[in-house]
Order: structure tokens, then C-alpha cells, then sequence
């Protein structure tokens, strides 16, 4: 190719080319064009790749596997136009030289690995029109000379690892078209005048950085604005009123994730070309606009996490579909659907907000809905059986709310359906031998709900399911030995139903398994240990009837020599043989725990005697590799005794790990107190231990993993909000969590350091009672103690605090405390209270004015029900105050508190 003296042009792209680059091509001194873009090209260039070449215009490179630095010697080639090294693995910092070429119009390097500053020579290239640095790894921020760029049309640093603030100089580049700086570490705030000099801004995006303030009502002005994403941030303030007027050509508004208030505009119904409306996560309230049905145009429409509401609106006027599906208000137009409206949605979310009411049959108009999110809402009624007539549709969430009745017959043939979640409802019926026919389904979760009956065999056809939910039901019958055909299947709970019979064999040939939950059914006979069994604990399989085999279940041994003895032998020896000697067994050991006890002796079980029950112990190795090395990445919390990790062990389950920091006093008697109290503990409404790893020198507990957090992370941090359903329901989680522990395990157990920060939540919002770290166990001759390991101020009973007496009753007035701060959104120590004004005595002054109490975002004055919800609230607060009497004797207990939750929430339902 060296002889080819007068070639000027050398293009090759898409042709699969592999090896190196021949340098023998980088000097043939009359190409003006080289292009080898798409071909799978590796190795480095030369850095004097321009020394005689130096009339090259166009160099384009992209999509290979070029490695090494970008040559420092492409500043020679000042002829050239056109720079494309993207979309390979270019290591090192951006040459300098680059600046010296004063015909550059494009310079193309994102998707390398490149590192250090953008070179300010960089933006001395006056006839630069497209910069595109994205994901990269650069550093530092973007120097104000940026603004000499005046012929730039696009500029992108997607994330790039850049950060600072935006200078001001960018938005009076008037050639700018589209300006990307997604997902950087961008901070401050934006320049009132943001858009005055970029009459020709078509996309504008910023999300997924830091910046704060509100948005300068400039940023309206930009007429021929397309794209303004603003997504994750920090920002604040309200949308302006008159926005439909302002960017009338706007096809995509992206501004989830931030802390923006008041409520949406109604003018935004205006907005004719708006294509993709995203809103979700910040802290709008008030109805959804009536009129946002006249967006024609509109494919996704998201509004979840807000504190939308469906009050004080009436009907007439209201166009039925919105004031159906977004607002849930019953039928009551006459008029007929207007079926060109809105015809061209495709995904609605209106997910964590407040809506209420039914779930209106207009919805099945929308026959190109592809994805309806509606969970975590207040929707009651029956599911519309119409929604079996939406073709598109593939995602369908509706927990957590309060539906009812059957699911519709039509729904088992949405053949193309992919997740169906209905869990967290008052579902009843059968499921029935249709739902085989949901061929492509790869998600269902049905559980938490009130369906009953046997689990059909065809549901063994759904030979793309990955996930199946069953649990919390009231299921009954054999689990189908076609489950077996499940082949796809990685996650299955059936737990906490009735089902009976054996574990089907057949489920040894599920490779994917990695999760599987049946404990708390009826199940007999051998558990299966080939296939993915050889990875499961015994938490799978807890609370069954008569469960054998291999010892890391926790089960007794199966008698191999019987096996093919009947069923009905083996009842007849269960019934008239083992219980009469199980009850004789049971009573003399009851007798000799009586007399050890009168005797006060007690004879501790050593942690190896339960943990490897849950799982093996695990190596200090193996928790490096879970965690990264205790990477920062991964910690989660830390604390005085500690720090608690998110690791992912070997067979991938995601858990916490709580590593204790034994240099410090108490650190070693608080994991020996977890491990004590925990040992025979189990309630769906406590944390749970997988395993320990314990070491002379290290000592590590490995949990439950939580992904939701804290109680208090969604109490006090920005973007996360809770309703009153919503906090209710945690408090009685709770509650249950507590009653257990006081009443329901062989050993009183006291937590004695209650607090929203020790109650982690789940993926459905199930709390879990955590950190048991300064716990005590309580026998029955033996109802108090006294102790000098304190717990949090704040929450500490007073006979606690004083003399250090430990008893359930502690436990009750740290309850009371916390129910006080979930409603009322105030912290015990908040500056507030002083002197001798606590949150309890401020709850007592003010228990006849509830509504002076209450979090101000679950109540407004204007409320239709103001009054029914003031009524629940006063009866939360009288509940708080008993469980706070300053009296132990007179405080109430849990078992009581339960039941008073439980008919306070049955009332809220109604």
C-alpha cells in the first residue's frame, strides 16, 4: 500500500478488518481521508502519526479496539477537520496539541477511558462545531474559556467525570443546539440568564448531577427548546404557569428526582408536540390537570412519587379518561370516549402518590398502553377484566393498594404480558389452568393476597418465568411437578400458604434456581439435594410438617430404608406412635426446664449450635470478596461498634454485613447479644441472620440485605415520602415485630433501642425490626433487669434511663415515642424541644388540636375527609400516650397495641 504515492482517499469501514494498523499508512503523505471506523482494528497508533502526513483532513477510527494514549502528534496534522477516536479503548490524558489545529470542526473521543483535564487549548479551536467527550474519566471542571467556542453547535461531556460549576459563558455560545452534561457531578446552581443568547437551543440536558436552587423562568424562553432534561438533581421551586406558552415546540420534559413543589400546571395540557412527560419523585400535590388528555401526542406520561391527589373535583367538564385513570373517579359522563385522544400512549406511571377510588374501564382505550404503573396507591374495587383487551400492554403494577375481588379470567391471555405484580391487595379466588397460557410472562407476583385453591399444573408452561411469587396467600394442595419445566426460573416463594405433600424432584433441574422459599406450609418427606438444593439453607424450609434429609437443611435424616413405605403407614405411626411419645417427650422436658429455671440455672447455646443451621459459616475471604474488599462503594452505615456493608456472596444473594469494630468497649459483648437473642428467632417483621463469621480478631454478622433502607432515611431525606396508609402499615409491622418478641418466644426478648434508623424496609415496604445489638433476653420468673448499656436518648423509658431497668415495658414507651415521631414527623431531640418540652409533653398539649401535630404533607385544612382522618390520627396519638404513661405498670402492652392499630387501619380502609 506504500506504493500507492497518489491515494488520497483510504475508507474501509464495517468490513471486519482485524489486527494492526500498518504505520506504513500514516506515512503516504498524499491522504486526505482516512477512514477504518467499525472493524474490530486493535493495537496503538504512533504518536507521530502526523509527521508526514500533514495534509490529512478526516480521520476517523471509531469502533474499534484501539488501545494506549491519542498520539501527541496529531497537533501537526493542521489540516485536519474531522477527529473520530471513538468508541475504544484510549487510555491516558487528552493532548494538548489538539489546540493547535485551527480547522478542527469535530473532534469525537467519547467511550475511551481517557483521563486528567480537558486542555484549555482545547477551547481556543474557534471553528469548532461538534466536541462529544462522553463517558470518559476525566476530572476537574470546565474552565470559563469554553466561551470562545462561537461556532460550536454540539456540545457533549455525558458522563465525562466532570464537575463544578457550569460557567456561565456556555449559554452565550448563541450556535449551540444541544448541550449534554448528563450524569456528571455538576454543582450550583444555573444562571438566571441562562438562555437569554441561545435562541437556537433545541436540547438542553442536565440530569443526574448536583445542582441546586430553582430553575431560572429563562429557560422558558428558549422557543425552539425540543429536550429539557432535568432530571436527579437538587432543584427546587415550582413549574411556571404559563410553560405551554413559552416552549411551545417541547417534546420531552424530564424533571423526576428533584424537590420541586406547588402543583402542575394546567397550561402544561397546552403543550401539543409533548411526547414524554417525566415528573416523578418530587413533591407536587393537588389534582392531576383535567385537561392533560389533549396531549395527542403523548407515549409516557410519569407522575409516581408525588403527593397527587383526586379531591374536591368534580365531573363536569372533566375529560373521563383522566378523570378516571389519573384522578380514579367513577364513572359519570355521558359523553363517548374520544377515541383519537391520547392514542398514542405507551407508558403511564402514576405509581406513590395518593390516589384513590376505582381504576376506571376508560383506561382500555389506550390500545397502545404498553406499561401501567399504578402501585403504591389507595385504588380499591375489582381490577377492569378489560385490561385483557390491551395487545401492548407488557408491564402491569398494581400493588400495593386495597383492590379486591377475583383477578379478571381475561388476564391469563395477555400472551405477550412480561411482569404482572398484583401483590399487596385483597385478591381473592382461584387461580385457574389459563394462566398456563401467558406464555411470554417472565414476572408474577401474586403474593400478599387472599387467593386460595390448589396452584394449577399449567402454570409449569411458562417456560420464560424468572420470577414467581406465590407467597402469603392461602394456597393449598401439592406444589405441581411441572414446575420442574420452569427452566428460566431463578427466584420462586411459596411460602406462608397451606400447601402439602412432598417438594417436587423434579425442581432438581431448575440450573437458575437461586431462591427458593416454601417454610411455613405443610410440606412432608425428602427435600431434593441435587440441582440448585446443593445452595439452599434451611430458611427455605422452615415451619413445614414433616420435612427430611441432608443435615444442612436442619431436618431429620429420611429413614432411606423405608421409602417406599406408604403414606398411609407412615400417618398411621405419625398419628398413634410419634405425637403420643412427642407430647410424653415434650412434658418431661417442660418439667426439666421448670426445675432449671426454679433453680436459676441456664445453660447457653453456643452460636455454632445455630447459625451453620441457616447457613455454614462463613470465612473473613469470602466477606472480602462479597464486599469489594470493604470497599466504600459498598458501606451502607457505620457507627460507633462498626460498619455494615451491602455484599453479594458466592451463590448471589445480596445481604448486609456487619463488621464490628472490636477496638471498641462493647463492640464484642454487642455481637455475642445479636447472636444470643437472634438464635431460634423467627418473624417475618425482624431481621434476619444468614450466617457469622467469627474470627479471634474479627467478628462479622451477615444479614438480610434491606434495599429500601431506613425507616428514618424515608422520614427525613429529600424525595422520599410516606402516606398515612403507608406509615400505618409500618407501624403495625412494627408492632407485630415487638409482640412477638415480648409474647411469643420461649424467651421474653426486650430490643431496648427502638428507633426509625433500627427499621430497615424491604422491596414491598415490609418493616423489619433491627440491631440487636444492646437486646436482652428475659425469662419468665425473671421479667426485669438491670443494665449500664444504654440505649439512643430520646427514646429511653425513664426507669431505663434512671436506673437502668430493662423490661418489655421499655420497649412500649419506645413504640410510643417512635408512633409519635412517624405521624408527627418530628425528632425527639429536634431544637424544639427544650427545657422541659418534650415531644411527648408536646403531643399531651396539643392532643385536643391533632391537626397542629400531624406532618403537615398528610393533612390539609381543605381535605373533604379532613375530619374522618383527624379522627384516626387523635386515636394514633391517644395510642402513642399510652404506650408513654410514665408509669411502666400503667403503660399498655403490645398484643393490645396490635389489635388497636389493626382496627384504626380496617377503619381507614372502609
Amino acid at each position: 500500500m506504500s506504493n500507492l504515492l497518489n491515494l488520497k482517499i483510504l475508507s474501509f469501514p464495517m468490513n471486519n478488518l482485524t489486527g494492526s494498523i500498518p504505520t506504513t499508512i500514516f506515512n503516504m503523505s498524499s491522504l486526505l481521508n482516512i477512514s477504518l471506523s467499525y472493524n474490530s482494528l486493535s493495537g496503538s497508533l504512533p504518536m507521530d502519526i502526523c509527521y508526514t502526513n500533514l495534509k490529512l483532513k478526516e480521520l476517523n477510527l471509531s469502533s474499534n479496539h484501539l488501545s494506549g494514549k491519542v498520539p501527541t502528534g496529531l497537533g501537526q496534522c493542521i489540516k485536519l477537520q474531522g477527529i473520530s477516536l471513538s468508541y475504544n479503548d484510549f487510555t491516558g490524558s487528552i493532548p494538548s496539541g489538539i489546540g493547535n489545529l485551527v480547522e478542527l470542526q469535530s473532534l469525537s473521543l467519547q467511550n475511551n477511558s481517557l483521563t486528567g483535564e480537558i486542555p484549555q487549548s482545547l477551547f481556543n479551536i474557534s471553528s469548532l462545531r461538534f466536541l462529544n467527550l462522553e463517558i470518559n474519566n476525566l476530572e476537574g471542571g470546565i474552565l470559563r474559556e469554553i466561551g470562545n467556542l462561537s461556532n460550536l453547535n454540539i456540545l457533549h461531556l455525558a458522563s465525562s467525570g466532570i464537575n463544578g460549576p457550569i460557567p456561565a459563558e456556555i449559554f452565550n455560545i448563541s450556535s449551540l443546539h444541544r448541550i449534554d452534561f448528563t450524569n456528571n457531578s455538576l454543582s450550583g446552581g444555573l444562571p438566571m440568564d441562562i438562555c437569554k443568547h441561545l435562541p437556537n437551543l433545541q436540547g438542553l440536558y442536565l440530569s443526574q448531577n448536583h445542582l441546586s436552587g430553582t430553575i431560572p423562568e429563562d429557560i422558558f424562553n428558549i422557543s425552539k427548546l425540543q429536550t429539557l432534561a432535568l432530571a436527579q438533581n437538587h432543584l427546587s421551586g415550582g413549574l411556571p404557569s404559563s410553560i405551554s406558552t413559552w416552549l411551545p415546540d417541547l417534546e420531552g420534559l424530564f424533571n423526576g428526582g428533584n424537590e420541586f413543589s406547588g402543583t402542575i400546571p394546567v397550561s402544561i395540557s397546552n403543550m401539543s408536540k409533548l411526547i414524554r412527560l417525566h415528573i416523578s419523585d418530587n413533591y407536587f400535590i393537588g389534582n392531576v390537570p383535567k385537561d392533560l388528555s389533549n396531549l395527542r401526542k403523548l407515549e409516557v406520561l410519569n407522575l409516581a412519587g408525588n403527593q397527587l391527589t383526586n379531591e374536591h373535583l368534580t365531573s363536569e367538564g372533566i375529560f373521563p379518561l383522566l378523570l378516571k385513570v389519573l384522578q380514579h373517579q367513577p364513572a359519570i359522563s355521558e359523553e363517548p370516549f374520544p377515541q383519537e385522544l391520547l392514542q398514542k400512549l405507551q407508558r403511564l406511571y402514576i405509581a406513590g402518590n395518593r390516589i384513590q377510588g376505582s381504576i376506571p374501564n376508560d383506561l382500555c382505550h389506550l390500545k397502545n398502553l404498553g406499561y401501567l404503573h399504578l402501585s403504591s396507591n389507595k385504588l380499591s374495587g375489582s381490577i377492569p377484566s378489560c385490561f385483557g383487551d390491551l395487545p401492548a400492554l407488557r408491564e402491569l403494577s398494581l400493588d400495593s393498594n386495597v383492590l379486591a375481588f377475583n383477578i379478571p379470567m381475561s388476564f391469563w391471555s395477555l400472551r405477550d404480558l412480561l411482569v404482572l405484580s398484583l401483590s399487596s391487595n385483597f385478591l381473592t379466588g382461584n387461580l385457574p389452568p389459563e394462566v398456563g397460557n401467558m406464555k411470554s410472562i417472565t414476572t408474577l407476583d401474586l403474593s400478599k393476597n387472599l387467593i386460595s385453591g390448589y396452584i394449577p399444573r399449567r402454570m409449569g408452561e411458562l417456560q420464560n418465568l424468572v420470577n414467581l411469587s406465590l407467597s402469603q396467600n392461602k394456597l393449598q394442595g401439592s406444589i405441581p411437578v411441572e414446575f420442574g419445566d420452569l427452566l428460566s426460573l431463578e427466584s420462586m416463594d411459596l411460602s406462608q400458604n397451606n400447601l402439602s405433600g412432598t417438594i417436587p424432584k423434579s425442581l432438581e433441574a431448575l440450573i437458575y434456581l437461586k431462591h427458593l422459599n416454601v417454610s411455613f406450609n405443610k410440606l412432608q418427606g425428602e427435600i431434593p439435594d441435587g440441582g440448585p438444593f446443593v445452595n439452599f439453607t434451611a430458611e427455605s424450609f422452615i415451619f413445614n410438617e414433616a420435612l427430611c434429609g441432608a443435615p444442612h437443611f436442619q431436618v431429620i435424616a429420611c429413614d432411606k430404608n423405608n421409602r417406599t413405605q406408604s403414606w398411609k403407614t407412615k400417618s398411621f405411626i405419625l398419628k398413634y406412635i410419634l405425637l403420643p411419645v412427642g407430647s410424653t417427650v415434650t412434658l418431661v422436658a417442660f418439667i426439666v426446664l421448670w426445675i432449671r429455671r426454679r433453680d436459676n440455672t441456664e445453660i447457653p447455646a453456643p452460636i455454632d449450635s445455630w447459625l451453620p443451621g441457616a447457613h455454614e459459616k462463613i470465612s473473613q475471604q469470602q466477606l472480602l470478596y462479597a464486599t469489594n474488599d470493604f470497599g466504600e462503594d459498598n458501606l451502607i452505615g457505620k457507627g460507633s461498634l462498626g460498619m455494615v456493608y451491602k455484599g453479594v456472596l458466592s451463590n448471589g444473594l445480596t445481604v448486609a454485613i456487619k463488621v464490628f469494630n472490636l477496638e471498641f468497649q462493647g463492640a464484642l459483648r454487642s455481637f455475642d447479644s445479636e447472636c444470643e437473642v437472634m438464635q431460634g428467632i423467627c418473624h417475618r417483621n425482624l431481621i434476619r441472620i444468614i450466617t457469622c463469621c467469627s474470627n479471634l480478631d474479627f467478628k462479622a454478622l451477615v444479614l438480610e440485605y434491606m434495599p429500601k433502607g431506613s425507616l428514618d432515611k424515608w422520614l427525613y431525606s429529600h424525595n422520599y415520602f410516606l402516606d398515612l396508609f403507608q406509615r400505618l402499615n409500618i407501624m403495625i409491622d412494627v408492632a407485630s415485630a415487638l409482640e412477638y418478641l415480648h409474647h411469643d418466644c420461649s424467651s421474653l426478648v426486650v430490643h431496648c433501642d427502638l428507633k426509625p434508623s433500627n427499621v430497615l424496609l424491604d422491596n414491598n415496604m415490609v418493616a423489619h425490626v433491627a440491631d440487636f445489638g444492646i437486646a436482652r433476653l428475659l425469662t419468665e420468673t425473671k421479667s426485669m433487669q438491670q443494665t449500664k448499656t444504654l440505649g439512643t436518648i430520646g427514646y429511653m423509658a425513664p426507669e431505663y434511663g434512671s436506673d437502668g431497668i430493662v423490661s418489655t415495658k421499655g420497649d412500649v414507651y419506645s413504640y410510643g415515642i417512635l408512633l409519635m415521631q412517624v405521624f408527627a414527623r418530628k425528632k425527639p431531640m429536634d431544637e424544639m424541644f427544650t427545657g422541659d418540652v418534650t415531644l411527648k409533653t408536646w403531643v399531651e398539649s396539643l392532643s385536643s388540636s391533632v391537626i397542629e401535630v400531624v406532618d403537615a404533607n398528610l393533612l390539609r385544612r381543605d381535605d373533604e375527609d379532613l375530619a374522618t382522618k383527624l379522627s384516626y390520627l387523635s386515636s394514633l396519638m391517644a395510642l402513642a400516650l399510652a404506650c408513654t404513661a410514665d408509669s411502666p405498670e400503667e403503660r399498655i402492652n403490645m398484643k393490645d397495641v396490635v389489635v388497636e392499630l389493626k382496627k384504626i387501619k380496617i377503619k381507614l380502609l372502609m
